[in-house]
């Protein structure tokens, strides 16, 4: 049984669906209510923290079921990759039967949970993630070398989850994706802004990552740039790189973050635009690729960190919390001031007739 369970917790690449699940938390934690921007609000606002378990726990489902399918799809392929070889289905640690159960059961389990415990348009971009994972990035790979892009977008909706978790606990209307995703009021802005952010990011990640292993995607049929266009492969993680530093700005400009973090985040990108030029001019080689690599996983935690420290109105409310806000202050000193002159006239009054006149 043990063995069982540790092949199905492979299927779900766990490493993989921890980094899905905190590009969700994220963004939820980013929504900004609307009583964070009052610095004159007594109570500290907050999202409900039951939401955010069924958001975490149907995006992790979710996401366990869509690499199970993954795996499912090509173990022959897999079986040819150094990275890749060790899965338990190349390994025959599980049957296919048992990994479909395993992914249907997490599907269903995945989206009743957003379903129930979020709402419903965050469901149905669950399931629009493993549908995209499993039937449009998956066999692409073998097929065209834009199934990059396709597995861009697939990495771009967790934000989008995550913003319209915190959106539909705010919304005023009825709570429709229009609201949560599309709101008039262009609130929705900061979410498909952190869902550009982690769409970008896919690029420099795996335009490294696959240079390395260039000549084994070959082998193994999968069109990947890295071998089918070297240098094409250099100039995009550059080009996505140089995005890093726009939708920072954006964020700010949007309300999710203050302007201090346009100036925080700035050295972080620069890092990665730097090693991104190095790749580029090196074309993978002299350890640029592996430069680039590691300064993408460093990168993406270190920025959402940055965000969440300089949220909109965050330090605000946390000073306000700690030591009242002047507005208070003034109406306290306003209430004390006014009760005195209004008990003065009637206390002279009492005094007056009190004593007798002589």
């Amino acid at each position: 049984m043990r063995r069982l369970l540790s092949a199905l917790l492979s299927l779900s690449k766990p490493r993989l669906t921890m980094l899905v699940v905190l590009t969700a938390m994220a963004p939820y934690a980013l929504y900004p209510m609307p009583e964070m921007l009052s610095p004159a609000a007594t109570e500290t606002p907050s999202l409900s923290p039951l939401t955010l378990l069924f958001l975490t726990t149907g995006t992790a489902l979710c996401s366990a079921s869509a690499n199970a399918l993954n795996m499912m799809y090509e173990p022959s392929t897999d079986a040819l990759m150094s990275r890749t070889r060790n899965r338990p289905l190349v390994r025959k640690l599980v049957s296919k039967q048992a990994a479909g159960l395993f992914a249907a059961a997490t599907a269903v389990a995945g989206a009743a949970a957003l379903y129930l415990g979020v709402n419903p348009t965050v469901a149905c971009l669950g399931l629009a993630n493993i549908g995209l994972y499993a039937a449009v990035y998956t066999p692409l790979k073998a097929v065209t070398s834009i199934n990059t892009w396709a597995g861009a977008v697939v990495g771009g909706i967790p934000p989008l989850m995550g913003w319209a978790a915190a959106a539909g606990e705010a919304a005023t209307g009825d709570g429709s994706w229009r609201e949560l995703l599309l709101a008039s009021d262009g609130s929705s802005a900061g979410g498909w802004l952190l869902a550009a952010l982690l769409f970008a990011w896919q690029f420099p990640h795996f335009m490294a990552l696959s240079w390395p292993i260039r000549n084994e995607y070959r082998a193994a049929g999968l069109r990947m740039l890295a071998w089918t266009n070297p240098a094409r492969n250099a100039r995009v993680a550059l080009r996505y790189s140089l995005v890093f530093v726009p939708v920072c700005l954006a964020l700010c400009a949007a309300g999710v973050t203050d302007w201090a973090f346009a100036a925080t985040s700035l050295p972080v990108n620069l890092w990665l635009v730097r090693q991104a030029v190095r790749f580029w001019s090196h074309q993978g080689h002299a350890g640029s690729a592996r430069g680039l690599f590691w300064a993408s996983v460093w990168h993406l935690p270190v920025v959402m960190m940055l965000a969440l420290l300089h949220k909109k109105g965050m330090w605000a409310r946390a000073w306000t919390s700690a030591f009242g806000s002047p507005e208070e202050g003034a109406w306290e000193d306003d209430e004390d001031g006014g009760g005195d002159e209004l008990l003065l006239p009637e206390m002279a009054a009492k005094s007056s007739k009190a004593v007798p006149l002589r």
